[in-house]
């Protein structure tokens, strides 16, 4: 089967999404007003050179696999992530406000307030903001895997550097230690494979990964946390 036989498919996938979307939205829905009531049911993330925002917690569905529900915004006219790829996780998504843009492999597409979108497991993707409007959105990840933790990492990195030139060192360990389950585009794969674990030993040897203090450290990164029974 040609590389792109699929593609025609998965576009009507991102473009409807399936109908188990709008039973999910609809539970979030219910549970958004909970989202800042409480630390302990929540993480929420900023990132500082553009107000991104993410609020995360995860859920245990009913059959058993813990769902990373998610709420964002994205000020007006404002980059969101670069290309990347989620191996494991099936990513849906509905717009409450703003328009928005992305790109998933290859194709392009506009997503309006009160429509659903799909960015699915094994994707190249990436989304922005070209409206006029702040764009305001809701999603589930399924299943969670580790993308609450890889986000809080990446987070706080890119918060540690001056904008599009994030601390090296950091950088490439978050990037290097979820490897396996995500992968940001921007520098080819094969070139991460070979310079990661590079600069990993060398940031290793030169100490920058003692403590707990540096920024993307894992054990202080330790994603969202499992929302009670009575959040899901």
């Amino acid at each position: 089967m040609p590389a792109d036989a699929g593609r025609p498919s998965r576009l009507f996938s991102v473009v409807l999404g399936p109908a188990r979307l709008h039973f999910a939205l609809g539970i979030l829905a219910n549970a958004d007003t909970h989202m800042n009531q409480s630390n302990e049911q929540a993480v929420t993330l900023e990132l500082r050179h553009i107000g991104e925002r993410l609020t995360l917690r995860r859920i245990k569905a009913d059959s058993g696999v813990e769902e990373l529900r998610l709420t964002g915004s994205l000020p007006a006219h404002r980059r969101g992530p670069p290309l990347h790829i989620h191996f494991e996780e099936d990513e849906h998504v509905e717009v409450v406000s703003g328009t928005l843009s992305a790109l998933v492999d290859g194709y392009p597409l506009v997503i309006k307030a009160g429509d659903p979108g799909h960015f699915p497991m094994g994707s190249a993707h990436r989304w922005w903001n070209d409206g006029d409007q702040e764009l305001v959105l809701r999603g589930v990840v399924t299943p969670a895997v580790d993308l609450d933790r890889y986000l809080q990492a990446l987070f706080e990195v890119l918060n540690a550097g001056p904008p599009n030139r994030p601390p090296i060192f950091y950088m490439a360990h978050v990037l290097h230690r979820h490897r396996k389950t995500q992968s940001t585009l921007v520098v080819p794969r094969m070139v991460q494979r070979i310079l990661f674990p590079i600069v990993v030993l060398l940031g290793t040897v030169l100490g920058k990964y003692r403590g707990t203090a540096w920024p993307g450290c894992p054990s202080r990164c330790s994603g969202a946390p499992l929302a009670s029974q009575e959040y899901a």
